[in-house]
């Protein structure tokens, strides 16, 4: 079947596109492996009218609303390659089967590089967070860490006191220039310079951390900004241009979320980086308006 859009990537980007591209009385088709990047978080905070709720419950109901329309099919399949011919586009599954449509929406997602600490991994998503905005309010007052893993170390420093009391692990890494360091005291954030051994806490939560000569400090939430990587390589397959960040590489689009390739367009993650449902839902409308259009234009 020749659809009239691919969503690649069924998270908050992905259905938001399906969602109007199927209100458009338009065949869509969305593959996805079910696997969001929020799916580590228990509470999706700061969305219109959604604030504090499970997001795997939010998708799962959203799934269901696309589901409904019925131009829409859903693949449960991971997309390998993609491949322009001369009616829109081919995709190949992992499975060996082909899905062609007309246009394509990008909005597989990305994943963060976790640094190798003991007691962090387990803790991602829940007192081991990014984004202040997203996370930060639940932790309000109580005692904040920012750990230096990219450039975004000193940024989020000098954010994250708006939420409590700081410190800076440097995590062996060299201190600052003086400007920074003399900023980052104006804000009152404490730096510690020693290699980190563990994290610890009961279950998900943070309650200690432990360097390397011994030492251990309190603590109950931990910052950090990582790399990240494109969970999938299609859009260098068809030649979109990328972008370089200091967290890693995003998929170069205009207004309408078109990227450098006709009738491929991009939405969420993998066009900002940083993790919004907002951003991500606005995206994904975006995209699909603009599909529909390209269809009727």
């Amino acid at each position: 079947m020749h659809h009239d859009a691919i969503v690649i990537g069924g998270s908050f980007a992905g259905l938001s596109a399906a969602t109007y591209i199927a209100r458009a009385r338009r065949s869509v088709c969305v593959i996805d492996t079910g696997k969001p990047r929020n799916r580590f978080a228990a509470h999706s905070h700061g969305f219109f009218a959604q604030d504090g709720n499970d997001p795997h419950i939010m998708l799962a109901v959203a799934r269901s609303q696309v589901a409904a329309y019925p131009t829409t099919t859903f693949i449960h399949e991971e997309a390998e390659t993609a491949t322009r011919q001369a009616d829109g586009f081919s995709v190949r599954l992992a499975t060996g089967e082909a899905v062609e449509g007309a246009a394509l929406v990008l909005a597989f997602g990305i994943s963060d590089e976790l640094p190798a600490i003991p007691g962090l991994a387990e803790r991602w998503g829940r007192s081991v967070i990014h984004c202040p905005y997203c996370h930060g309010y639940e932790f309000s007052g109580q005692r904040l860490g920012v750990l230096n893993v990219s450039p975004m170390w000193a940024h989020q420093a000098m954010l994250i006191p708006e939420w409590g009391p700081t410190t800076v692990y440097l995590n062996g890494g060299d201190l600052p220039d003086e400007k920074s360091l003399a900023e980052l005291e104006q804000r009152g954030v404490a730096i510690e310079q020693a290699p980190i051994k563990a994290l610890h806490g009961r279950g998900t939560d943070l309650s200690e951390i432990e360097f390397a000569d011994g030492r251990t400090s309190r603590l109950d939430a931990l910052f950090i900004g990582p790399r990240n990587r494109l969970n999938s390589d299609i859009a260098q397959q068809l030649g979109c241009e990328m972008e370089e960040t200091p967290l890693g590489r995003i998929v170069r689009t205009d207004a309408l979320k078109m990227t450098t390739v006709p009738n491929v367009y991009a939405a969420g993650d993998i066009v900002r980086g940083a993790h919004s449902v907002a951003w991500a839902v606005a995206d994904g409308v975006t995209a699909g308006v603009a599909v529909h259009r390209s269809l009727v234009f």
